[in-house]
């Protein structure tokens, strides 16, 4: 499977790799997806110590993020990026394959 169907903006690298370097034990960031939410699927971030053996890591500077397959198949072609505006800061999921997302942008419909 192609590493490169999802990236990471400049600005989710820095914050990833800030957030792993301060928690001890933790080698990358897991992003998934998951049924529920408000629009049918909903992504999930966890740091992990280990990587599974399905795992697909995308690895930009000192970040690392794992993804497994089957919740590449919903991501193909996303960006992770990090915004910090007026809202607060959070992760977000530029993906093409969602039709429909809700306000928060945390849940989207395929």
């Amino acid at each position: 499977m192609d590493t490169q169907t999802v990236t990471l903006s400049d600005s989710a690298a820095r914050r990833i790799a800030s957030i792993i370097g301060s928690e001890n034990g933790k080698q990358a960031l897991r992003v998934s997806v998951e049924g529920g939410g408000c629009s049918g699927f909903s992504y999930k971030f966890d740091l992990v110590d280990a990587r599974d053996d399905d795992d697909v890591v995308i690895e930009k500077g000192d970040a690392v993020v794992v993804i497994d397959s089957i919740s590449l198949v919903y991501m193909a072609g996303a960006e992770i990026d990090f915004v910090d505006n007026l809202l607060g800061q959070s992760f977000q999921i530029q993906n093409p394959n969602a039709v429909a997302s809700c306000g928060c942008g945390t849940s989207f419909a395929i």
